[in-house]
């Protein structure tokens, strides 16, 4: 399997930064989902809540990587070539990806900084700097906007998952096999 992207399919390195990128999205609705079955203040909330910040700070380091990856070479063409409104909503879906990739974790850092708290990652030890100083009501709309938006990230998600079966089972192009390992886009 080649590194870089040919005409045909993803390469390794944009297959991996795709699944990765994947797991590490799990990984941070887990982190927040999980840390309610814990009491507040307990030593589990509490470590979830900071691998959250750190995985939600991978997911925003990442998504550069991902993004020069992207812009590296061209996107591999789709067999048989779907209708244009199809090409320009998976543009929209994948604008949109991004958007929420970037955002997320600003917002996150933003409400952390706005509340007057450090953030310190596992691991690292060392706290972020603020983005901003202590301010209450930034504070409260930054929380709800990400909140809000986390939620619209699971239908994002969900949807870029439904359209990619969708195009392999009921349109049966090439959409998935191209960013499936290669042993998995043969079968």
């Amino acid at each position: 399997m080649h590194w870089r992207n040919t005409q045909d399919r993803y390469g390794a390195l944009s297959i991996a930064m795709h699944w990765l990128m994947l797991l590490l999205l799990v990984a941070v609705y887990a982190t927040m989902e999980l840390r309610g079955i814990y009491p507040r203040g307990s030593d589990p909330r509490e470590a979830l809540k900071s691998w959250h910040y750190l995985l939600g700070l991978g997911v925003l380091a990442l998504v550069f990587v991902r993004l020069a990856i992207r812009l590296s070479g061209p996107a591999p063409r789709i067999h048989p070539e779907p209708a244009l409104w199809q090409r320009r909503a998976a543009g929209l879906m994948h604008l949109a990806l991004y958007l929420f990739m970037v955002a997320m974790p600003l917002l996150g850092w933003l409400t952390l900084s706005a509340e007057g708290e450090q953030v310190r990652l596992p691991l690292l030890g060392a706290p972020l700097p603020g983005l901003v100083g202590a301010d209450e009501s930034l504070a409260e709309s930054a929380e709800e906007l990400h909140e809000a938006i986390a939620t619209l990230g699971y239908w994002l998600v969900g949807l870029h998952a439904a359209a990619a079966l969708f195009h392999h089972y009921l349109v049966r192009d090439d959409t998935l096999r191209r960013m499936l390992p290669a042993r998995a886009a043969r079968r």
